[in-house]
């Protein structure tokens, strides 16, 4: 563990693995996972807050090509576990999968009061120019913050990247070379860090009761499966994926505002799916925009068809959400209605 400073506030910092953690190693010159309980030698500024900050580092470590949803249940039960000790906490992670994982703790971490930021790099802590630096420094800032009554600025689960913190299931990685790697289309960022750091405290949510402990959902169903739509597609795609015996719900990624083919193959295997019971929804595949059936006869076809609307939540959010749901609820029904309703800011209803 790693402490410094006065017990001005508290952080966790968790490490699970990713770019922000590599050093390059002094003899083969090769990128190496460093020590992160050394974080203050090769984060220096972080000791000028000071703050209590401890570090806990996942072992062994994860490439976020591989992160699983068992990466979500511990990082929830690590956090529950030490919740009372800490303002607030802050998660590296890979950049490739650092939406999904966001989205997902938004929903297994229900009515918090303390802020979950996941932050990461797009370059090594070792690199002259990384951009890791200033992302920690931003998200420990962000975490420990309060307001004039003592509660957390930011009491939720997100994403703090290039001096933007985004709600976490409204965000999106977009480039793999940019150190804008994310960007949330469809809902504005919680705080932007400039000379000061301006909180957009409107577009924040707050718990109903600060004094309550979090809901947690850890019980997941990750049989979901992604369609996306393409010129042509085919019937034997559409039906392998829309009525396999292993599958409870389909995310459908539509053209613009919710289109899809309305040729009749295509809107019978619909029909079947949905027949059986499965919970179909459509997302846009745009980055930014909603899902509006009533708009286009294609997308009107879709919805007398028996497919829910995902209004304007991420691919990323709506898997998340799914798991979620389909791990809570034995019946489909119940997760189609609560698919309508937004339960972490998640759609914008």
């Amino acid at each position: 563990m790693t402490e410094t400073g006065n017990k001005k506030a508290s952080i966790l910092l968790i490490y699970t693995g990713g770019t922000i953690g590599m050093k390059q190693d002094a003899v083969d010159q090769t990128l190496k996972p460093f020590n992160f309980s050394q974080i203050l030698e090769e984060v220096p500024e972080l000791a000028k807050f000071a703050y209590k900050i401890d570090t806990y580092t996942f072992d062994p470590l994860i490439d976020s090509s591989d992160v699983e949803p068992s990466l979500w249940q511990d990082l929830t039960g690590l956090i529950m576990e030490r919740y009372d000790e800490y303002d607030g906490f802050v998660i590296l992670h890979g950049t490739d999968t650092m939406a999904y994982s966001a989205s997902a703790l938004s929903f297994m971490l229900g009515e918090l009061t303390k802020p979950v930021i996941f932050t990461g790099s797009q370059l090594p802590i070792g690199v002259p120019r990384t951009d890791g630096r200033e992302n920690i420094v931003s998200s420990v800032e962000i975490a420990a913050s309060k307001d004039a009554e003592g509660h957390a600025t930011v009491p939720e689960v997100c994403i703090c990247f290039d001096n933007l913190l985004m709600r976490g299931n409204r965000t999106t990685k977009v480039s793999s070379d940019n150190f804008r790697a994310f960007k949330s289309e469809n809902y504005p960022p919680l705080a932007e860090a400039g000379i000061n750091i301006r909180y957009n405290s409107p577009w924040i949510r707050k718990p109903k009761d600060w004094n309550a402990a979090p809901v947690t959902q850890t019980r997941l169903d990750t049989r979901v499966s992604i369609l996306k739509i393409h010129p042509g597609i085919t019937p034997q795609v559409v039906r392998n994926i829309l009525c396999g015996d292993q599958t409870r719900a389909v995310i459908i990624e539509t053209y613009g505002s919710g289109n899809a083919p309305c040729k009749e193959w295509f809107l019978s295997i619909v029909k079947e799916a949905v027949a059986s019971g499965k919970v179909l929804v459509n997302v846009t595949q745009c980055l930014g925009g909603e899902v509006n059936m009533d708009l286009y006869a294609n997308g009107k076809t879709l919805k007398d068809a028996g497919v829910i609307n995902g209004y304007d939540s991420t691919t990323e959010g709506a898997l998340a959400k799914l798991f979620c749901l389909l791990g809570r609820f034995e019946d489909n029904e119940s997760v189609k209605t609560w698919m309508n309703i937004d339960l972490r800011g998640e759609i914008s209803k």
